[in-house]
């Protein structure tokens, strides 16, 4: 049955004539002319003349008598003109609700960022945005990479940017740029004044503050020390990368965080950058949204300005 419908509907396609030769022939009947209503579209004579003859066609029916004096339309052509003028009322209804609908898409954009995009690309991107859509209303919710894909699937943001291994289950991505992560720690822990390189293992062994579970430096990090033994239980978990940086600067302990959350405090010696051998802490930044669902209007804007992040 599915077959025969789509059928119908391909039947019908053929069957009636475009909405430009519909308004074409509303434009003879308002103006008595097939050269005026020419003009009115915008078309030359001739291509008026060849599209009613091929809607005529078409349809099986003469729709407009010519005369040196005009042009009028036949009895059928006045019956077709009825039908015709419903039927471009319907599709104007149509597009101005179309209209409607991208101005109350394009009025707004939600965005939910896992929290070191939130925190060191996204204020970037969002005055970049701003300068070309001002009307435009931006929300963003900073979450780790678990609650950016709950947002996303339960249709409270439109475009979602995480740190982890792989794209959310649900979900659809690209990746925008690369991010590394390293181990920090303050200047006066003894990892700070060791010699020789720090081993995967005795990370691994260590007793770290650490993001929360869920986040993109947490699935990126167990990943990689998986092969070490596994983390030790950590000294702390923090939802904030800011409240990790102050815990270590404060010298509670080292910690594992992106490069360009820690920037400032490596340059201003605040924390030091432990090297480790054995480990490779890459990672990909991704921009994500529903399955099957492209970003259209600023939300695909904003994902143009995201390109070669890192």
């Amino acid at each position: 049955m599915g077959g025969e419908v789509e059928q119908a509907a391909v039947s019908l396609s053929h069957r009636v004539p475009d909405l430009g030769a519909l308004e074409l022939l509303l434009a003879v009947a308002r103006l008595g002319s097939l050269g005026r209503a020419a003009r009115a579209r915008g078309i030359s004579q001739p291509a008026a003349s060849s599209r009613i003859r091929s809607m005529e066609r078409q349809l099986g029916v003469a729709l407009v008598e010519r005369s040196p004096r005009g042009s009028r339309l036949t009895d059928a052509g006045a019956l077709v003109t009825d039908w015709a003028r419903r039927v471009v009322e319907a599709a104007e209804a149509f597009d101005a609700g179309a209209q409607a609908l991208r101005g109350q898409r394009d009025s707004r954009l939600r965005v939910a960022a896992s929290m070191t995009i939130a925190e060191y690309l996204l204020p970037g991107w969002l005055i970049a945005l701003r300068a070309r859509r001002p009307g435009t209303a931006v929300s963003l919710l900073a979450g780790n990479s678990s609650v950016v894909a709950e947002r996303l699937l339960g249709g409270e943001a439109d475009l979602g940017f995480v740190e982890g291994l792989e794209v959310p289950m649900g979900l659809d991505g690209t990746v925008i740029g690369h991010d590394r992560l390293v181990v920090v720690a303050a200047p006066s822990h003894p990892w700070a004044r060791r010699r020789k390189e720090l081993t995967a293992a005795e990370l691994a062994a260590a007793p770290l503050i650490l993001r929360e579970r869920g986040s993109g430096t947490r699935q990126v990090l167990d990943a990689a020390l998986a092969r070490h033994g596994g983390l030790a239980a950590p000294l702390l978990e923090l939802a904030s990368t800011t409240a990790v940086k102050a815990a270590v600067v404060s010298e509670a302990a080292p910690s594992v965080l992106s490069e360009l959350a820690v920037g400032e405090e490596l340059t201003a010696r605040r924390l030091v950058e432990i090297p480790v051998r054995e480990l490779r802490l890459a990672r990909e930044l991704r921009a994500v949204w529903p399955a099957g669902q492209r970003p259209a209007g600023p939300a695909r804007e904003l994902l143009g300005l995201t390109r070669g992040a890192s």
